[in-house]
């Protein structure tokens, strides 16, 4: 197994040795490695008190970068707690009703105001009868009905006051109380996700390549605080011309090569081709191929152990597909 790949490891160098020479069934081309960038910036604004890694550090995802300081948020957050709880307590007083004693009182009121217009009532026809006898005047009739008319509102005004302790809530009352907690629970809520946003993770595994805030600053939401290069898959934009364009498609295998890791290859496959052409970049090495009319080729290189870094520079060796011209 080990002379097989050492074999492959020297086809492939001898392949790009004779790049310069190529016999028209491959095309090579040099570029520079790129990575995936990934700007770390503050959801929240505040004083960052913690900055947990430096340049060139490599991260996992979900490792801790940075922290921003969030007492004042802890006190609002105890705050609307303690909103919340108040209305939690109100919701339960208004579910639960009026107390036991309350009823029996109000019970008991109805039952005062009700022998109070039975006495009333039997009053009034005592009163009738000896009017019709001439017993009574009729201002006495007249004070006996008054007092009736008094007995009848009050039982009504006892029975309507019972009727209201026993149901003490009405349904629109308690749908108010409910929204009333749903509303300190969402002010709660706000307030705890806040302050976890204040704690920034790495949401990709790579490495820091820049660092713009420091310990101590004040940060604004949106403010980028540092920049992270994804490493796991780089790629490599490599320029070939219209003729070598009609050999190259999506998914093809390509072998790549640099100088900072000598006697290694790397495999890659074309992710993209451009629809368009363009003059060649200032950064191809030659006078002559800068004044020409290329096409971008994307190749996009798995690079799990980091050693494809952004800026080292490239070269590229595909095989043309079978069936195109030479």
């Amino acid at each position: 197994m080990k002379t097989k790949t050492a074999l492959l490891c020297l086809s492939a160098l001898a392949l790009f040795s004779c790049a310069g020479r190529r016999d028209g069934s491959e095309i090579s081309a040099s570029g520079t490695i790129e990575a995936r960038n990934v700007k770390i910036a503050s959801q929240t604004a505040g004083e960052l008190i913690e900055l947990a890694v430096d340049e060139g550090a490599r991260v996992r995802r979900g490792d801790k970068l940075a922290v921003i300081d969030h007492s004042s948020l802890d006190i609002q957050l105890r705050q609307a707690e303690a909103g919340m709880r108040l209305a939690q307590a109100q919701l339960a007083l208004i579910r639960k009703g009026a107390r036991r004693e309350d009823i029996q009182q109000a019970e008991e009121g109805l039952t005062q105001a009700e022998t109070a217009f039975g006495v009333a009532e039997e009053d009034v026809r005592r009163m009738r009868a000896l009017a019709d006898k001439g017993s009574v005047t009729p201002k006495q009739r007249e004070d006996a009905e008054a007092r009736l008319i008094v007995a009848q509102a009050q039982r009504s005004a006892a029975r309507e006051g019972l009727n209201k302790v026993r149901t003490l809530s009405r349904p629109e009352e308690i749908q108010a109380a409910e929204a009333r907690l749903a509303q300190a629970q969402a002010a709660v809520d706000l307030l705890a996700k806040t302050i976890d946003d204040c704690t920034i993770s790495s949401p990709i595994a790579g490495m820091v390549t820049q660092r713009v805030a420091e310990i101590g600053e004040l940060v604004a939401p949106g403010a980028t605080l540092l920049t992270l290069s994804a490493l796991e898959q780089v790629s490599l934009m490599i320029y070939v011309t219209e003729v070598d364009l009609g050999s190259i498609r999506l998914g093809q295998n390509a072998t790549v090569a640099i100088d900072a890791a000598p006697g290694r290859v790397f495999q890659g496959q074309v992710t993209y081709i451009s629809p368009e052409a363009e003059f060649t970049p200032k950064n191809v090495q030659t006078k002559e191929d800068r004044v020409k009319l290329v096409f971008g080729v994307k190749i996009e290189i798995p690079n799990p152990d980091g050693t494809l870094k952004p800026g080292l520079p490239a070269d590229a060796l595909l095989r043309r597909s079978p069936g195109a011209a030479k």
